[in-house]
């Protein structure tokens, strides 16, 4: 399959993508899985996340605003979802910055089949036991480079997906580079959380390859980047319009695109 028609199947079939994440983009993160055509749900309560993890398409796990009770979800609906088959992609926001996030995103990683894991180049360093500096929740300093996404993926045992002005895509092996996007995505919250969104989406559709569907979800996301840029006066136009991007994503033109 082509990322064309990966996009195309998530359109046509609308999978459920649950999503624990947290308060600051729980809104950005819902509209950016409609408006590429997945179906989110945003349960966190205990009482339900083993249900609805089971009959979801993907499951998103996203730390960026911690409670013990939310980790507690996690970790519910993530064991629900690896009985039922059902892919899970971690945004372990903030991972470096204190060691609450730092453990609990380690445990997740251990405990759980983690088909994806997202997050910038301290995040993914930090997890993997390189040293990194990190501000709140956003990086300082360079990128990560090809070298730490495959490495990050060999000793977490996933795929690794390291965004940055070029992300970079590894299952240990394999490298794949990104450079669709544009800087404006830096100037809005909880963008990185909705790439996360959409690698979730992808992933419904491409279970089977989450190298593929990582990679496919950060070009889609890029492309609407660049095209919501096109006619945006700054980061409150450019964030509208990113919706409408993801919305107009063409299928047919989609491969076309992807650098």
């Amino acid at each position: 399959m082509s990322a064309g028609s990966d996009l195309a199947a998530i359109r046509e079939r609308k999978p459920l993508v649950h999503q624990i994440t947290n308060f600051v983009v729980m809104n950005e993160t819902a509209n950016a899985t409609l408006a590429i055509g997945a179906l989110p749900v945003m349960a966190h309560a205990l009482q339900e996340v083993e249900e609805m993890a089971s009959a979801a398409s993907a499951l998103v796990l996203n730390i960026g605003t911690l409670s013990d009770e939310w980790v507690e979800s996690m970790f519910v609906a993530g064991r629900a979802a690896n009985r039922a088959g059902v892919p899970v992609v971690l945004d372990p926001v903030g991972a470096g910055a204190t060691s609450y996030r730092t453990d609990v995103s380690r445990r997740l990683l251990r405990e759980l089949d983690i088909a994806v894991v997202r997050g910038n180049s301290a995040e993914i360093a930090t997890l993997a036991g390189r040293s990194a500096e990190i501000r709140g929740v956003e990086a300082v300093g360079g990128g990560g480079g090809p070298e730490l996404a495959r490495e990050a993926a060999r000793v977490l045992g996933t795929v690794a997906a390291v965004t940055g002005a070029v992300d970079h895509v590894s299952d240990g092996v394999t490298v794949n580079a990104v450079a669709n996007g544009h800087e404006l995505l830096g100037w809005v919250t909880g963008t990185g959380c909705m790439a996360t969104a959409i690698t979730g989406c992808f992933l419904a559709v491409r279970g089977d390859d989450p190298l593929a569907a990582a990679t496919e979800a950060l070009v889609a996301f890029g492309v609407a980047g660049e095209d919501a840029a096109v006619d945006a006066k700054g980061p409150g136009s450019f964030h509208v319009a990113l919706y409408d991007a993801l919305y107009s994503l063409d299928p047919d033109t989609f491969d076309s695109r992807a650098r």
